[in-house]
């Protein structure tokens, strides 16, 4: 288990961003053939087999990676820091969306809303408690309420990966306020 924790942040990390530090050139929707990506960890003498990769993507319990129909191709979701054309269709948000965070960011993000920061979106959930885990990732957890369908209306667009992870490019700070932990 701790091994597959290890191969599955080197995968993040090459997939979402520095291919270059495995020798991987992704395509420009973000996928890799699947033997490249096992190349990769070779080379690095960080021995994963298909099965380890396989399982790794099928178990992830925030279902980070995919593989293509085939199985040949595999990419990250989400999270990219790299420039990545997910072909992600703008979609129409539920009312209310949430992000988790830590106390400590609070008051910048009240002042300027929530920014992608190193990555190409900002990242929301469809309930409160996965942002409610999410914060806790970063220290002493606070979740935001997001009014999306608000922010829709007035022409932010909205995308929602495969693994249910809403995506925008920004939250001004008027579209934020504090979920109640209700």
């Amino acid at each position: 288990m701790k091994n597959h924790t290890k191969i599955s942040k080197q995968i993040s990390f090459w997939l979402r961003h520095k291919p270059e530090d495995a020798g991987l050139q992704l395509t420009s929707d973000g996928w890799v053939q699947v033997s490249e990506l096992l190349a990769a960890f070779d080379r690095k003498q960080m021995p994963c087999s298909l099965q380890q990769l396989t399982q790794i993507v099928e178990t992830n319990d925030k279902k980070r990676f995919e593989f293509s129909a085939d199985g040949a191709l595999i990419r990250a979701r989400q999270g990219h820091s790299i420039t990545i054309d997910l072909n992600l269709t703008p979609t129409e948000p539920p009312d209310l969306l949430y992000h988790g965070t830590a106390t400590r960011f609070l008051s910048l993000i009240l002042k300027e809303g929530l920014k992608p920061m190193n990555r190409h979106h900002v990242h929301l959930s469809a309930d409160a408690d996965t942002a409610q885990t999410v914060g806790t990732r970063h220290g002493k957890p606070v979740v935001l309420v997001v009014t999306s369908k608000i922010m829709h209306a007035a022409g932010f667009n909205f995308f929602k990966t495969e693994n249910g992870v809403w995506l925008v490019d920004h939250v001004p700070p008027e579209h934020l306020s504090f979920s109640d932990g209700d």
